[in-house]
């Protein structure tokens, strides 16, 4: 029974990665429609900086701050790029451009950093907690309050703020909204750069815990996706949800089905992916879409 609980613990705390990228995919979507698959390597980008700073003598805090900021920066220039091709080519067009910058920003990393993991220092602590036999790290249980607060920040955001009204009335019919008033383009740019933001911090709370290589966020980008999915794609609290459920599913897959282990990890990624899209294709939380006949 402690060997099945602290499996649990782990994969809450890697739930909570996968749950703050998930949010972060949600956030795009419901303010544009479209999947962003360079959003974890836009977080790696985010924490290659943060530990450049930091490395450099600034004290860890001020440098996630201004690595969270070039986030939400990089989030709004490319909004700024994809939007003339959303207009022009669809939403097809834009996913292949997002991949694009994947691959883009992946080898800039490399050529900048090198491909040698380097450790990120903790935003918490290396503290380990004991609760009868179980172990947990202030870490762990940093990442899970982190997670759960951005959670509610952004819901608050988009049901009790102009700001959000605004945004989700740009994602929901741009054309009403400009005869609104609303400055829409400008609406989804914050959107993209909340968004990465978003991202950007699960990607330097994760790093301390993988280390921090150009590789690192392809599988998380993986079951980040799941997670929305299975949460639902429009729905904030879905993501969160979805992101700790794929979070015991490979923790507890990986260590009970021998099978799994940590070489077909992603592969149960994957599943889950089909698994969803054929059973619920609207997720758990998400709105199903309506067709009138």
């Amino acid at each position: 029974m402690t060997i099945f609980l602290q499996q649990v613990i782990i994969g809450l705390a890697n739930g909570a990665i996968y749950a703050s990228m998930a949010l972060a995919l949600v956030l795009i979507y419901k303010g544009t429609g479209v999947l962003n698959v360079a959003q974890g390597e836009m977080a790696l980008f985010s924490a290659y900086i943060a530990w450049d700073l930091n490395d450099s003598g600034v004290a860890l805090p001020i440098a996630v701050g201004i690595a969270v900021f070039a986030g939400f920066v990089g989030g709004g220039l490319l909004r700024l790029v994809v939007a003339p091709v959303q207009k022009t080519g669809g939403d097809l067009s834009v996913l292949i451009v997002t991949l694009g910058v994947f691959l883009g920003i992946n080898s800039l990393a490399g050529y900048i950093w090198g491909n040698n993991p380097l450790a990120m220092e903790s935003l918490f602590s290396d503290r380990v907690f004991h609760l009868t036999n179980l172990r947990f790290s202030a870490h762990q249980l940093g990442m899970v309050v982190t997670i759960l607060v951005m959670m509610a920040m952004v819901t608050m955001f988009f049901r009790f703020t102009r700001a959000g009204l605004y945004m989700r009335a740009a994602a929901e019919n741009a054309p009403s909204a400009r005869l609104a008033g609303l400055p829409v383009g400008l609406m989804l740019a914050l959107g993209w750069g909340l968004a990465s933001a978003v991202g950007a911090v699960g990607g330097i709370l994760i790093t301390h815990q993988v280390f921090l290589s150009p590789p690192v966020m392809f599988g998380v980008l993986l079951w980040s996706v799941a997670a929305a999915i299975l949460g639902g794609f429009d729905s904030p609290f879905g993501a969160v949800v979805g992101g700790i459920i794929v979070g015991q599913l490979e923790s507890l897959g990986a260590f009970y089905i021998d099978i799994i282990g940590n070489d077909l990890k992603i592969v149960a990624a994957i599943a889950v992916i089909i698994g969803v899209l054929i059973i619920r294709p609207q997720g758990l939380f998400g709105t199903p879409e309506v067709t009138r006949l």
